[in-house]
């Protein structure tokens, strides 16, 4: 694939990379993101995600970079058109999957209002790593999409099953799948998750500051609690995400 140089602020494909990386209705529109590191590349190669274009700074490196356009950049412009401070490159384009239809599912973890991108991303990282099916995403968390949140999952993005759906579809969804939904909350009937069988089951985490919504959690069969020392303060979503998680699979 041949190699084109960019000079200028104003060539049509830096200003398509900066907005990637600003707007997510354009994201949407182009049914692409952006993706950042050589890593991340490999691991897109890797793992079969459709790499439409690569920028990199200053040089470009061999390798078999599949049917991506390439193209490069001074490092004064790698830096103006990367959403992220000091990166060595390279960023590139990955194509949106189309919708997922998942199988049968032995485990899901639910994010709702979950509006900090790193939060999102390290969620999915972590549910990847601990083996757990899905990860469904409703109620207004971050663009799965935004570079942050791609950027925190660390290449499981391409690997883990990711689910988007608005509350009304969840219950039905998780009928279907036989999944009984235990939602994380401060409340006096909620019991510790050590007293609980977590296989085989959906848990809701709501955002720290608010929590799950009531209409989430009249959805739930049980709601759960993590044992912490009197008077701590909530743990972080992603913190919490991951320490259900492990009780679930483990």
């Amino acid at each position: 694939m041949a190699l084109e140089s960019i000079t200028s602020r104003k060539n049509a494909y830096i200003q398509h990379v900066r907005k990637l990386a600003s707007d997510g209705a354009y994201r949407r529109a182009q049914g692409e993101y952006l993706c950042d590191g050589m890593k991340t590349l490999r691991e897109a190669l890797a793992f079969g995600a459709k790499v439409d274009s690569i920028l990199w700074k200053d040089h470009a490196e061999e390798g078999n970079w599949g049917d991506a356009s390439q193209y490069v950049a001074p490092a004064e412009l790698f830096d103006y058109v990367s959403p992220m401070v000091s990166s060595p490159g390279p960023l590139f384009c990955v194509a949106i999957r189309g919708c997922q239809k998942p199988g049968r599912l032995r485990s899901a973890l639910v994010l709702e209002g979950v509006q900090d991108p790193g939060n999102v991303g390290t969620v999915i990282r972590t549910a990847n790593a601990f083996g757990v099916d899905a990860v469904i995403l409703t109620g207004g968390c971050a663009d799965l999409y935004h570079p942050k949140t791609v950027r925190a999952t660390m290449g499981a993005i391409f690997r883990q099953l990711v689910l988007q759906m608005e509350l009304p579809f969840l219950k039905d969804f998780l009928s279907d799948q036989s999944l009984p939904l235990y939602g994380a909350a401060l409340a006096e009937d909620a019991v510790e998750i050590r007293k609980l069988d977590l296989h085989h089951t959906a848990l809701a985490v709501g955002s720290e500051g608010r929590g799950l919504s009531g209409e989430l959690l009249d959805m739930c069969e049980k709601k759960i609690i993590i044992p912490m020392q009197p008077d701590s303060e909530s743990l972080n979503a992603a913190v919490a995400a991951s320490i259900l998680m492990w009780e679930q699979v483990r």
